[in-house]
């Protein structure tokens, strides 16, 4: 079974249960919008593949521990899309939740799969309470302030920001949590494992960056530009497209670095380098260098 089938399954089969009988109609076709309506699934895949490296002895509790996170990161792109933040009216090639729903069910099925993230880890971490307390901390720290997703999102709010500090609590936080989570789940030190999850956040963040700037609706799933639109901080803006596109590439080879001597480091290395292409495309790269060599070559030199 390879990590993405593990992880659709697991997140079908605990949401379902989480979800129950009796929920709101409407409440529930939105939670559900939001979490089945595609996505890489990389966070849980990457606490998977982390758990498959440290014995995974407790599949029931990486299982839970990778569905908490996916749906935590799915909670947040609901909030983000909302009209308070980006407005943004697709969300994987799909009209966001807000879009479909309107804001009042958006608000509260982000709030609803919060919960739901947290209480289908306790579920599944029954029989290693030790276990469950430390994922959850792993799990809160991702997620909360001072330097989770939720103080990214903040920073967006704020005058000015660190573009590294934005970024590392914005995207690479949950991805830390990410890989924490594989070790923890199964009791082995999470020590290990941060730095992979800290480089290639950093580097999904700065593709994302990269990508706003090169892409186009149809790859990206959602309007291209926004970050110039709303004036966010930004990679590409503050090293400019080629810089951004080798500061991308350095992280890539950080991440890939870091993973500790394990049976499954071959594994590993390829789902980063896979990741690596499929975010930022070599032939997408040098397609948009050619597009500006070409621009700079027509554009008429002025004189006074």
């Amino acid at each position: 079974m390879t990590l993405l089938t593990r992880t659709e399954r697991a997140l079908r089969e605990r949401f379902d249960a989480a979800v129950g009988v009796g929920s709101p109609p409407l409440l529930q076709a939105a939670m559900e919008h939001a979490v089945f309506s595609g996505g890489a699934r990389i966070r849980p895949q990457l606490c998977l593949a982390v758990a498959c490296a440290c014995g995974d002895d407790a599949p029931e509790l990486s299982n839970a521990a990778a569905v908490a996170l996916e749906l935590m990161h799915c909670a947040s792109l609901v909030h983000d899309d909302m009209p308070a933040f980006d407005n943004a009216q697709v969300r994987r090639g799909r009209p966001s939740v807000h879009k479909a729903y309107g804001e009042p069910l958006a608000l509260l099925a982000g709030d609803g799969l919060i919960v739901m993230a947290y209480r289908v880890l306790l579920q599944g971490g029954h029989a290693h309470p030790q276990r469950l307390l430390a994922l959850l901390d792993n799990l809160s720290q991702g997620v909360g302030v001072p330097n989770g997703i939720v103080a990214g999102q903040a920073w967006e709010c704020e005058p000015t920001a660190d573009l590294g500090q934005y970024q590392r609590a914005k995207t690479g936080a949950l991805f830390v949590s990410a890989t924490c989570a594989g070790a923890l789940s199964s009791g082995q030190p999470p020590g290990p494992w941060a730095g992979l999850g800290a480089a290639l956040g950093e580097a999904y963040q700065v593709a994302d960056d990269i990508r706003d700037v090169i892409g186009d609706a149809a790859s990206l799933g959602k309007p291209p530009g926004q970050d110039a639109l709303l004036a966010r901080p930004s990679a590409a803006q503050a090293l400019g497209l080629e810089g951004a596109i080798q500061y991308f590439e350095s992280l890539i080879t950080q991440a890939s670095d870091s993973i500790p001597a394990c049976a499954s480091r071959d594994m590993l290395r390829a789902l980063v380098q896979g990741e690596s292409e499929r975010l930022v495309p070599k032939a997408m790269c040098e397609s948009a260098r050619l597009q500006r060599a070409a621009q700079h070559a027509t554009t008429p030199i002025t004189t006074r």
